[in-house]
């Protein structure tokens, strides 16, 4: 057998790496989006023998969960890899597990928290791994918006939608107001259900039912005609593919709501004609991803296939062969035929890793000089380790509670969810 090299090629120091280097800003990026710089040396080697002891002692008390995100010297410790919900119910269905380890960023220990019983401790080994799109939707700000709704006399006729990269505030919120959380695989889904609610003033009748006469299928578009809105938190990018791409809205049909302007920077007459009232919020890391992005690698790799997550921007998703989860762009990488060139516009860990595994195709980033997530990244391995060995000896380190009322209504749309047609 014919041993296979990897073509994967890290970023040199050059001034093609530099915002990996963490040495500028993109004036042409999203606000917010900058490289911190370059990933850190892996953790001492003594390291690995202490975090290996530690989880061997705790044994069956302990669960570890790993975000795909999450560096190698993480991951080979986690008893489950996966996106943030995926993890959330693993944890969930591990109901003997004393503790949850979860290295991740903080939103998805508190839905692990949220989700689990009140019995199992929830820990992040590093509180200060957060979210910048999460961070973006502040409560006091959303509620804001909803009185604003409320004062325009609309707010009956909306829906909140969140996606699940937001902090349990905001999932309380959406609960608390009928609404649903989704994940980047069901959004449409979600989407489809909270339009085709029907009015909270009237039953549904049945000209509702028959929207999409004229012997052609009933459409969600049809079905949202002079109805529904949906408020949709904390991505835009994620709303606006989805609304636009996948159920055949317009660009029109949506609006951007900034909560720093007044009244969102927008009039009254935009929200009362919006369909999608998209709040102004973004990924650090896949708002990084521009369409000259896609042409540069395009005019690099003759053949190469774009695969971008839906949280990049709308000309990016546009100009990409395919737009999926993250967990859809690992199928797709695993699935695809050797000699097969892929560009992916996804976090710098899981590509690399996809690209190790993977040596027989010619795995890249979308962009040659994309950021890690930094703040995903703040679990390193010394972290697990003291966090680890912090549970041998008895104490609970940085555990993550969510208050009862706020769970409450966060299961609520969490379970919304779970429950989608």
């Amino acid at each position: 057998m014919v041993a296979v090299t990897s073509t994967w090629t890290e970023p040199s120091n050059t001034a093609t790496a530099l915002l990996l280097l963490g040495r500028g800003t993109d004036p042409a990026s999203e606000r917010g989006v900058d490289c911190p710089g370059d990933l850190p040396a892996p953790s001492d080697p003594g390291l690995v023998a202490r975090a290996t002891a530690a989880k061997a002692a705790l044994g069956r008390r302990v669960f570890v969960l790993g975000h795909h995100y999450q560096r190698d010297e993480v991951i080979q410790f986690a008893d489950v890899t996966g996106d943030s919900f995926k993890l959330a119910r693993e944890a969930a269905a591990r109901p003997d597990a004393e503790f949850i380890v979860f290295c991740g960023v903080h939103f998805m220990a508190e839905s692990a928290d949220i989700l689990t019983s009140p019995e199992q401790r929830v820990v992040l080994p590093d509180l200060a791994a957060g979210c910048s799109m999460a961070d973006m939707a502040v409560l006091g700000q959303v509620e804001a918006a909803w009185e604003q709704f409320q004062d325009l006399g609309i707010v009956d006729q909306i829906v909140p939608v969140t996606y699940m990269n937001s902090s349990a505030d905001i999932k309380g919120f959406v609960g608390r107001n009928g609404g649903v959380v989704c994940t980047s695989s069901n959004a449409q889904r979600a989407l489809t259900w909270a339009f085709e609610r029907p009015p909270s003033d009237r039953p549904t009748t049945a000209l509702d039912r028959t929207k999409g006469r004229n012997n052609r299928p009933t459409t969600a578009l049809d079905r949202t005609k002079g109805r529904r809105k949906v408020f949709f938190l904390p991505d835009q990018h994620l709303g606006r593919n989805t609304a636009v791409r996948e159920m055949g809205f317009s660009l029109d049909d949506c609006v951007l709501y900034d909560p720093h302007k007044p009244n969102g920077g927008l009039t009254d007459e935009q929200l009362r004609d919006a369909k999608m009232i998209l709040w102004r919020g973004h990924c650090s890391v896949h708002g990084r991803f521009t369409l000259d992005s896609v042409r540069e690698v395009r005019e690099r790799v003759p053949g190469v296939n774009v695969l971008v997550h839906p949280e990049c921007r709308y000309d990016v998703v546009q100009a990409a062969d395919m737009v999926g989860s993250t967990e859809y762009i690992i199928r797709a990488l695993d699935a695809a035929p050797a000699g097969s060139a892929w560009a992916v516009g996804t976090e710098l860990n899981l590509v690399r890793r996809m690209a190790l595994a993977h040596p027989d195709k010619q795995i890249m980033f979308l962009d040659r000089t994309v950021c890690y997530c930094s703040t995903m990244n703040r679990i390193d391995l010394p972290h697990l380790v003291w966090a680890l060995e912090e549970l041998v000896a008895g104490r609970v380190p940085n555990q993550i509670v969510v208050d009862p009322d706020t769970a409450h209504h966060a299961r609520v749309a969490l379970d919304q969810m779970l429950a989608l047609p």
